[in-house]
C-alpha cells in the first residue's frame, strides 16, 4: 500500500514536537522528529511568546524532515488558544505575541462588562469566561494604548501566525478562533459589536476558514533552506483541543473526553451549541469542532499545579520522573487533603506548594508535609474535580454519557486515571496520548481526499493505537 507522509507540527504552552504521520489507508504511524522547549519571556513587566525561536524550530523540524528523504504530502500546526500576533498593513509581525498567563488581563472582564453584560457576551459566544480571552486581552491593550495594537492592520492567532511565517499567506481557522469569545457558535461568525464596544474595528479580523483548507505552500526561501521543498500547508484544526477530540478512539457519540495536559478539557462533541441559563451558571464554554460540530467543555487546571511544584522541588535538588511520581503517590494512599484545582490563588502563585498550603489551612484540613503527599493531595484534587465537571455536564446535555475517554499526555497518568473512574463511576478509556498530533496529521489525510470524514478517523485511531481501560473500583 502507498505510504502517506504528514508532518504535524504540535505547539503546546511549554514544548511543543514536529512529528511525522504515516498513513497506509487502514493504519496511522507516528514518530516524533524534533522535540523543543519554549517559554513565557518577561521584558520590562509584559510576557511574550517567542514566534521567532518557534519560527526556528519549525524550520529545523523541516530540515530534518528532508534530511530523511521524506516528502510530505503536506503540513499541519495546532497549538494552545486565544493567543495572537499583530500585523501590520505591510504584512511585518508587530513584535512578540503577549502570552495568555499575562497579568494585564486580570479583571479585564468586569471592566468590559460595564459595556456589556455578562449574559449578554455568553449569549453571543458561548464561551466560558476566563480573564485572559482574545476579547479581553484586545480590550485591554486598547485601554492600554498598547503600540502594537495601535499599529496593526490585522491580527492572526497563533497557528495561522505561525503558518503566516512559512507560507506568506494569512488566514484564521475556526477552531482556534473559537477560543476568542469574539466568534458566535450558532452563526459560525465573528460578532462585531464586542470588537465595537471595546473601540476595535472589525477589519481586525480576518474571513474564517474551515480545518482542511489549504493555506499555500512554503515560500520559496523556506523551501530552499530547508531542502523540503513547496510542501501545501494545511490548516488542521488549529486548537490543540479541537485536534485532539478528532481523534478520540469513540464508537458512538455518547462519550464524553478529557484532553489532560497543562490544562485539563472536559467535555463532549455535540451538533448544536449549548446556550441556557444553566450552562451561563456553569460557566461552560462552546468551541468549534469539525464538521461543524460544537465542543461543550470546561477547561480545568490541570497538571500545572504538579508541574509548578516539580519545578519548586528541582531547584532543592529534589528532581523526579513521571514514575517516580507515580510510585511517590501511590505509597500516600487517599489523601486526607483536597483542593478546588480552579481556585484562583493557584492560577500562578510565587510558589505552588506554599499556595496550596494556605487554602489548606484556611478550610482546616491536613497539611501536606512531604513531596508525595502534595502530589496525591494534587491527583485526588483533580479526581474530585473531575467528578463535579461531568456532573454538571450530563445535566446539560440530551445524551447520557456511557464512557470517559482521557487523551493527551495525562492519559499515561495510571493513577489518576484509577481515581477519575472511581470518582466519576462509568469506565475510563485512556489513550491515544499523542492525540493531537494524530488528529492533525488524519485532518491532513482528510484534506488530501483520504479520509471520509471524522468517524473514520476515530476508526482509524482505534486501529493504530492501543487504549487501556479503567473501570470502577469503588
Amino acid at each position: 500500500m502507498k505510504q502517506n507522509h504528514f508532518l504535524a507540527f504540535d505547539i503546546g504552552a511549554t514544548s511543543g514536537r514536529s512529528i511525522l504521520g504515516t498513513f497506509d489507508g487502514i493504519q496511522l504511524k507516528i514518530n516524533e522528529l524534533t522535540r523543543f522547549s519554549h517559554t513565557m519571556m518577561e521584558l520590562h513587566g509584559k510576557y511574550y511568546w517567542n514566534v521567532f525561536g518557534l519560527y526556528e524550530s519549525l524550520k529545523e523540524g523541516l530540515k530534518i524532515c528532508a534530511g530523511q528523504g521524506i516528502i510530505p504530502v503536506s503540513i499541519g500546526i495546532d497549538t494552545w488558544g486565544v493567543d495572537f500576533g499583530y500585523i501590520g498593513k505591510d504584512g511585518t509581525i508587530l513584535g512578540l505575541p503577549r502570552a495568555y498567563r499575562d497579568p494585564y488581563t486580570n479583571g479585564a472582564p468586569e471592566d468590559f462588562f460595564k459595556l456589556i453584560s455578562r449574559e449578554e457576551v455568553y449569549r453571543l459566544t458561548g464561551i466560558q469566561v476566563m480573564n485572559f480571552n482574545s476579547l479581553y486581552q484586545l480590550f485591554r491593550a486598547k485601554e492600554t494604548f498598547f503600540t502594537p495594537l495601535e499599529a496593526a492592520d490585522k491580527i492572526l492567532f497563533m497557528p495561522d501566525l505561525l503558518s503566516y511565517l512559512l507560507t506568506g499567506k494569512q488566514v484564521c481557522e475556526y477552531t482556534e478562533a473559537s477560543t476568542s469569545q469574539l466568534l458566535n457558535p450558532v452563526t459560525r461568525q465573528f460578532e462585531f459589536s464586542l470588537l465595537a464596544a471595546a473601540g476595535l474595528p472589525a477589519s481586525l479580523l480576518h474571513p474564517l476558514v474551515d480545518p482542511g483548507t489549504l493555506i499555500g505552500t512554503l515560500t520559496d526561501a523556506i523551501a530552499k533552506e530547508t531542502g523540503i521543498g513547496k510542501i501545501p500547508v494545511v490548516a488542521v484544526a488549529g486548537h490543540d483541543t479541537a485536534s485532539a477530540v478528532l481523534s478520540v478512539p469513540a464508537e458512538n457519540p455518547n462519550f464524553a473526553y478529557l484532553s489532560s495536559g497543562t490544562w485539563s478539557l472536559m467535555g463532549v462533541e455535540t451538533e448544536q451549541p449549548v446556550l441556557t441559563q444553566e450552562s451561563f451558571a456553569n460557566n461552560f464554554t462552546n468551541e468549534g469542532g469539525v464538521e461543524g460540530t460544537t465542543r461543550f467543555l470546561k477547561n480545568i487546571t490541570g497538571m500545572w499545579l504538579l508541574e509548578e511544584c516539580r519545578k519548586e522541588w528541582a531547584k532543592e535538588g529534589r528532581n523526579y520522573t513521571y514514575q517516580e511520581i507515580m510510585i511517590l503517590a501511590g505509597k500516600v494512599g487517599a489523601s486526607r487533603t483536597t483542593v478546588n484545582p480552579d481556585d484562583p490563588r493557584l492560577a500562578s502563585p510565587t510558589h505552588m506548594t506554599e499556595a496550596i498550603s494556605a487554602i489548606c489551612r484556611e478550610t482546616n484540613q491536613p497539611l501536606p508535609k512531604s513531596d508525595a503527599e502534595f502530589i496525591r493531595c494534587i491527583f485526588d484534587s483533580l479526581a474530585l474535580r473531575y467528578k463535579d465537571v461531568l456532573d454538571k455536564l450530563s445535566g446539560m446535555i440530551p445524551f447520557s454519557i456511557d464512557k470517559l475517554h482521557v487523551i493527551g499526555g495525562g492519559s499515561q497518568n495510571d493513577l489518576l486515571n484509577q481515581l477519575t473512574a472511581n470518582a466519576i463511576e462509568i469506565p475510563v478509556l485512556a489513550g491515544p496520548s499523542e492525540a493531537t498530533a494524530i488528529g492533525n496529521c488524519l485532518m491532513q489525510a482528510k484534506a488530501a481526499g483520504l479520509v471520509a470524514d471524522r468517524w473514520e478517523i476515530r476508526r482509524i485511531v482505534a486501529r493504530s493505537f492501543p487504549v487501556r481501560e479503567y473501570v470502577p473500583k469503588g
